[in-house]
């Protein structure tokens, strides 16, 4: 570490490159500047693999050496390649956790080894190993989610309007944020009987999703319908994750809705997935929240640089995320609400998409 660290002092960023990622459009290259260890949860999401190729492009650009692996949802798998990482001498460790409390003796490990520790999008609870953290403000994306819930429902018709809510992997840090924000905006219409949960359903206890798993969404969607919604219909799904909508809108679709005179409910999703936006313009999942993974690849790619170059990285928070041992300093990047109206101006316009990626 100090030979790298003399290594770094010895190159030249300028001051822009030192100052917020979003301003700076890339970094000098250099040879073995360090070698940095990602570990993503899975591939069986689009937002994952997304993940994982922007930050070795950009790492790679900044002149490190990259370790990718993914664990397909897999704790131990995952418990292994962070270890093997260790082993290989990584200089920093960015870690996408399955479930964040499940890697306190592997970060044990690394601190014992003088490897940084880098939370990427989901927090690594109940351990005092990990150094920085680095992702989109989760409550206001429930708060967006909500929101747009309760704007289709008015646009839809009367009230009271009958709601079901689903919650993220109760094994993620983020569902908790996602749920909670959500619920700051929809307590107080259920409050008030603008909004029924037919189900009586509510807390993460009960609607939280294990593993982020769009089939286990589609069969209490099933459970639900048959259980609560023979007799009348379900105005609105409030789901955090485009995984879970796909589900969800299966189970829907799969007993009529959104055929004939029986329109399809309001439901949320996140990550602007290809087939959720796709289905946004058919009409079916009402809006997404898009977070752009390029730009939370840039914020993890200068904080690791200043970390290793011996400075502070640029943090934005220091009080929101507390792991149980102590608050994480914190980068947090803006989300975006994305319907029909603005799919092409956001998504298009920003270059996450082509026209015919989603046409």
């Amino acid at each position: 570490m100090k030979r790298l660290s003399a290594v770094m002092a010895g190159v030249a960023f300028g001051a822009a490159a030192m100052m917020s990622p979003m301003l700076s459009g890339g970094y000098a290259h250099a040879a073995d500047k360090g070698y940095v260890g990602i570990a993503m949860p899975t591939k069986s999401s689009s937002r994952w693999i997304s993940d994982g190729n922007s930050m070795v492009e950009q790492f790679e650009a900044a002149g490190y050496k990259t370790d990718l692996q993914y664990a397909e949802d897999d704790i131990p798998n995952q418990l292994s390649q962070i270890e093997n990482m260790i082993v290989k001498g990584v200089d920093v460790l960015v870690i996408a956790a399955i479930d964040g409390t499940t890697l306190s003796n592997a970060l044990e490990n690394a601190a014992a080894a003088g490897i940084k520790v880098f939370a990427y999008d989901r927090l690594i609870v109940e351990s005092p190993n990990v150094d920085y953290y680095s992702t989109f403000d989760n409550f206001k994306v429930g708060v967006q989610q909500a929101t747009s819930l309760v704007d289709g429902l008015i646009a839809s018709g009367e009230p009271p309007y009958n709601v079901e809510l689903f919650g993220g992997s109760p094994d993620d840090n983020n569902a908790y944020f996602f749920y909670n924000g959500a619920m700051s905006i929809l307590q107080p219409l259920i409050d008030e009987g603008t909004i029924v949960i037919k189900s009586g359903q509510m807390g993460m206890d009960t609607v939280g999703t294990l593993r982020w798993d769009g089939a286990v969404a589609q069969a209490r969607m099933d459970n639900l319908l048959s259980a609560h919604y023979t007799d009348e219909e379900v105005d609105g799904v409030l789901s955090p994750y485009d995984g879970l909508s796909i589900g969800i809108l299966s189970s829907l679709k799969g007993v009529g809705y959104g055929s004939g005179d029986t329109k399809m409910p309001i439901v949320t999703g996140q990550d602007a997935e290809l087939p959720s936006v796709k289905s946004i313009l058919a009409d079916e999942q009402y809006s997404t929240i898009f977070k752009d993974t390029r730009e939370l690849a840039r914020v993890t790619v200068s904080m690791v640089d200043s970390v290793l170059a011996g400075e502070k990285p640029t943090i934005n928070d220091t009080s929101t995320y507390n792991n149980g041992v102590k608050v994480v300093p914190s980068y947090l990047l803006e989300p975006i609400m994305v319907d029909k109206s603005n799919w092409e101006e956001i998504l298009v316009g920003s270059g996450y998409y082509s026209k015919e990626d989603v046409q």
